[in-house]
Protein backbone atom coordinates (compact mmCIF):
# COMPACT_ATOMS: atom_id res chain seq x y z
CA UNK A 1 0.00 0.00 0.00
CA UNK A 2 2.72 2.26 1.38
CA UNK A 3 4.43 2.08 -2.53
CA UNK A 4 1.57 2.31 -4.39
CA UNK A 5 1.31 5.56 -2.47
CA UNK A 6 4.70 6.83 -3.30
CA UNK A 7 4.09 6.09 -6.72
CA UNK A 8 0.83 7.94 -6.54
CA UNK A 9 2.77 11.29 -5.29
CA UNK A 10 5.53 10.88 -7.83
CA UNK A 11 3.07 10.76 -10.90
CA UNK A 12 1.60 13.67 -9.40
CA UNK A 13 4.79 15.83 -9.37
CA UNK A 14 5.40 17.92 -12.66
CA UNK A 15 7.64 16.43 -15.18
CA UNK A 16 10.17 18.31 -16.40
CA UNK A 17 13.15 18.47 -18.15
CA UNK A 18 15.25 19.00 -15.59
CA UNK A 19 13.37 15.54 -13.44
CA UNK A 20 14.43 13.76 -16.75
CA UNK A 21 17.65 14.47 -17.32
CA UNK A 22 18.61 13.42 -12.97
CA UNK A 23 16.72 10.45 -13.86
CA UNK A 24 18.59 9.55 -16.89
CA UNK A 25 22.13 10.24 -15.09
CA UNK A 26 20.99 8.34 -12.39
CA UNK A 27 20.18 5.29 -14.33
CA UNK A 28 23.32 5.92 -16.68
CA UNK A 29 25.32 5.73 -13.11
CA UNK A 30 23.79 2.07 -12.64
CA UNK A 31 23.13 0.79 -16.46
CA UNK A 32 25.42 2.24 -18.32
CA UNK A 33 24.36 3.74 -21.89
CA UNK A 34 23.00 0.76 -22.91
CA UNK A 35 20.92 0.41 -20.87
CA UNK A 36 19.08 3.44 -20.46
CA UNK A 37 15.78 3.63 -22.70
CA UNK A 38 12.89 5.17 -22.17
CA UNK A 39 10.83 2.52 -21.55
CA UNK A 40 12.91 2.11 -18.47
CA UNK A 41 13.45 5.80 -17.52
CA UNK A 42 9.19 6.29 -18.02
CA UNK A 43 8.90 3.32 -15.39
CA UNK A 44 11.88 5.64 -13.31
CA UNK A 45 9.91 8.88 -13.45
CA UNK A 46 6.22 7.03 -12.95
CA UNK A 47 4.78 8.01 -16.11
CA UNK A 48 4.53 7.02 -19.86
CA UNK A 49 7.17 7.36 -22.74
CA UNK A 50 5.46 9.70 -24.64
CA UNK A 51 5.50 12.55 -21.56
CA UNK A 52 9.03 12.06 -21.87
CA UNK A 53 8.79 12.49 -25.72
CA UNK A 54 7.64 15.90 -25.32
CA UNK A 55 10.50 17.04 -23.67
CA UNK A 56 13.21 15.30 -25.24
CA UNK A 57 13.20 14.39 -28.87
CA UNK A 58 15.45 10.86 -28.58
CA UNK A 59 18.38 8.98 -26.47
CA UNK A 60 20.77 10.95 -28.38
CA UNK A 61 19.53 14.37 -27.03
CA UNK A 62 19.08 12.78 -23.95
CA UNK A 63 22.67 11.45 -23.40
CA UNK A 64 23.91 15.30 -24.28
CA UNK A 65 21.55 17.22 -22.02
CA UNK A 66 22.74 14.47 -19.00
CA UNK A 67 26.56 14.71 -20.25
CA UNK A 68 26.07 18.92 -19.96
CA UNK A 69 23.98 18.61 -16.20
CA UNK A 70 27.37 16.70 -15.01
CA UNK A 71 29.70 19.31 -16.69
CA UNK A 72 28.12 22.21 -15.48
CA UNK A 73 27.90 21.14 -12.17
CA UNK A 74 31.69 19.80 -12.60
CA UNK A 75 33.20 23.40 -13.79
CA UNK A 76 30.60 26.04 -12.39
CA UNK A 77 31.30 25.57 -8.59
CA UNK A 78 33.54 28.65 -8.04
CA UNK A 79 34.42 29.29 -11.10
CA UNK A 80 36.89 32.25 -11.48
CA UNK A 81 37.10 32.66 -7.90
CA UNK A 82 40.14 29.74 -7.03
CA UNK A 83 42.90 32.01 -7.00
CA UNK A 84 45.13 32.55 -9.82
CA UNK A 85 44.64 31.79 -13.49
CA UNK A 86 46.77 28.26 -13.04
CA UNK A 87 44.66 27.46 -9.93
CA UNK A 88 41.80 27.69 -11.69
CA UNK A 89 43.43 25.21 -14.06
CA UNK A 90 43.69 22.91 -11.64
CA UNK A 91 40.47 23.16 -9.72
CA UNK A 92 38.96 23.11 -12.98
CA UNK A 93 40.91 19.87 -14.10
CA UNK A 94 40.23 18.15 -10.75
CA UNK A 95 36.67 18.93 -10.82
CA UNK A 96 36.29 17.52 -14.06
CA UNK A 97 38.77 14.20 -13.47
CA UNK A 98 36.51 13.30 -10.47
CA UNK A 99 32.89 13.88 -12.01
CA UNK A 100 34.30 11.19 -15.21
CA UNK A 101 35.56 9.62 -12.18
CA UNK A 102 31.88 9.06 -10.36
CA UNK A 103 30.31 9.02 -13.79
CA UNK A 104 32.21 7.28 -16.56
CA UNK A 105 30.03 7.42 -19.09
CA UNK A 106 30.81 10.62 -19.36
CA UNK A 107 33.69 10.41 -20.40
CA UNK A 108 32.61 8.06 -23.64
CA UNK A 109 30.20 11.05 -24.39
CA UNK A 110 32.75 13.79 -24.27
CA UNK A 111 34.95 11.79 -26.41
CA UNK A 112 32.08 11.56 -29.05
CA UNK A 113 30.77 15.41 -28.81
CA UNK A 114 34.12 17.04 -29.91
CA UNK A 115 33.20 20.84 -30.66
CA UNK A 116 29.45 20.60 -29.06
CA UNK A 117 27.91 21.57 -26.15
CA UNK A 118 29.42 20.09 -22.65
CA UNK A 119 33.22 20.24 -24.21
CA UNK A 120 32.51 23.72 -25.73
CA UNK A 121 31.99 24.81 -22.25
CA UNK A 122 35.31 23.44 -21.00
CA UNK A 123 37.31 24.97 -24.06
CA UNK A 124 35.75 28.23 -22.98
CA UNK A 125 36.82 28.13 -19.65
CA UNK A 126 40.28 26.75 -20.01
CA UNK A 127 40.85 29.32 -23.15
CA UNK A 128 39.84 32.42 -20.38
CA UNK A 129 42.48 31.08 -18.07
CA UNK A 130 45.01 30.76 -20.91
CA UNK A 131 44.63 34.47 -22.28
CA UNK A 132 44.85 35.46 -18.31
CA UNK A 133 47.97 34.22 -18.19
CA UNK A 134 49.57 36.53 -20.93
CA UNK A 135 49.67 33.56 -23.44
CA UNK A 136 49.95 35.40 -26.98
CA UNK A 137 46.74 35.17 -29.16
CA UNK A 138 49.07 33.50 -31.74
CA UNK A 139 49.34 30.71 -29.01
CA UNK A 140 46.21 30.71 -27.31
CA UNK A 141 44.20 27.65 -29.44
CA UNK A 142 47.62 25.07 -29.44
CA UNK A 143 47.75 26.37 -25.00
CA UNK A 144 43.77 25.83 -24.69
CA UNK A 145 43.59 22.82 -26.79
CA UNK A 146 47.00 20.70 -25.06
CA UNK A 147 45.34 21.33 -21.53
CA UNK A 148 41.72 20.16 -22.74
CA UNK A 149 43.09 16.89 -24.30
CA UNK A 150 44.98 16.16 -21.22
CA UNK A 151 42.29 16.68 -19.16
CA UNK A 152 39.57 14.53 -21.40
CA UNK A 153 41.86 12.10 -22.40
CA UNK A 154 43.54 11.11 -19.00
CA UNK A 155 39.99 11.62 -16.92
CA UNK A 156 38.27 9.30 -19.64
CA UNK A 157 41.08 6.87 -19.92
CA UNK A 158 41.08 6.49 -15.79
CA UNK A 159 37.23 5.97 -15.91
CA UNK A 160 37.77 3.14 -18.75
CA UNK A 161 40.19 1.62 -16.76
CA UNK A 162 38.25 1.37 -13.99
CA UNK A 163 35.05 -0.06 -16.28
CA UNK A 164 37.71 -2.60 -18.00
CA UNK A 165 38.77 -4.22 -14.74
CA UNK A 166 38.37 -7.98 -14.24
CA UNK A 167 34.69 -8.81 -12.91
CA UNK A 168 35.06 -9.00 -8.99
CA UNK A 169 38.16 -6.70 -8.83
CA UNK A 170 37.02 -3.91 -6.33
CA UNK A 171 39.73 -3.30 -4.61
CA UNK A 172 42.36 -0.79 -6.23
CA UNK A 173 45.81 -1.59 -4.39
CA UNK A 174 45.27 -5.46 -4.99
CA UNK A 175 44.79 -4.58 -8.46
CA UNK A 176 47.65 -2.33 -9.27
CA UNK A 177 50.27 -4.52 -7.24
CA UNK A 178 48.88 -7.30 -9.61
CA UNK A 179 49.75 -5.41 -12.68
CA UNK A 180 52.79 -4.17 -11.32
CA UNK A 181 53.97 -7.59 -10.64
CA UNK A 182 52.99 -8.20 -14.54
CA UNK A 183 55.34 -5.30 -15.56
CA UNK A 184 58.13 -6.53 -13.10
CA UNK A 185 58.30 -9.92 -14.62
CA UNK A 186 58.50 -8.64 -18.54
CA UNK A 187 61.49 -9.25 -20.43
CA UNK A 188 64.19 -7.03 -19.77
CA UNK A 189 65.67 -5.76 -22.65
CA UNK A 190 62.50 -5.63 -24.53
CA UNK A 191 60.71 -3.32 -21.28
CA UNK A 192 63.89 -2.38 -19.39
CA UNK A 193 61.98 1.04 -19.00
CA UNK A 194 58.22 -0.29 -18.00
CA UNK A 195 60.16 -2.87 -15.39
CA UNK A 196 61.78 0.17 -13.73
CA UNK A 197 58.28 2.09 -13.09
CA UNK A 198 56.70 -1.03 -12.09
CA UNK A 199 56.85 0.11 -8.19
CA UNK A 200 55.95 3.82 -9.41
CA UNK A 201 52.85 2.17 -10.71
CA UNK A 202 51.87 0.30 -7.44
CA UNK A 203 51.94 2.97 -5.11
CA UNK A 204 50.76 5.89 -7.72
CA UNK A 205 47.75 8.09 -6.77
CA UNK A 206 45.41 8.88 -9.75
CA UNK A 207 44.13 12.47 -8.41
CA UNK A 208 48.04 13.46 -7.80
CA UNK A 209 49.64 12.00 -10.81
CA UNK A 210 46.80 13.77 -12.89
CA UNK A 211 47.62 16.97 -11.16
CA UNK A 212 51.18 16.59 -11.38
CA UNK A 213 50.54 16.15 -15.48
CA UNK A 214 48.45 19.56 -15.61
CA UNK A 215 51.04 21.22 -13.46
CA UNK A 216 53.76 19.84 -16.32
CA UNK A 217 51.53 21.08 -19.29
CA UNK A 218 51.52 24.51 -17.27
CA UNK A 219 55.04 24.73 -16.92
CA UNK A 220 55.74 24.11 -20.68
CA UNK A 221 53.31 27.05 -21.48
CA UNK A 222 54.52 29.79 -18.71
CA UNK A 223 58.07 28.65 -20.26
CA UNK A 224 57.06 29.66 -23.29
CA UNK A 225 56.08 33.47 -21.87
CA UNK A 226 59.59 34.04 -20.44
CA UNK A 227 61.42 33.06 -23.56
CA UNK A 228 59.13 34.25 -26.02
CA UNK A 229 58.79 33.12 -29.70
Amino acid sequence: MATRTRRAERRQEPLSRERIVAAAVELLDTVGESGLTFRVLAERLATGPGAIYWHVAGKAELLGAATEAVVEAAVTPGDGHAGTPQDEIRALALGLFDAIDTHPWVGTQLAMATGQGPVLQVFERIGRRIRALGVPEAAWFTAASALMNYILGVAGQNAANTRAAPPGVTDRAAFLDAVASEWSSLDADAYSFTRSVAGQLREHDDRAEFLAGIDLVLAGITAGLRTGP
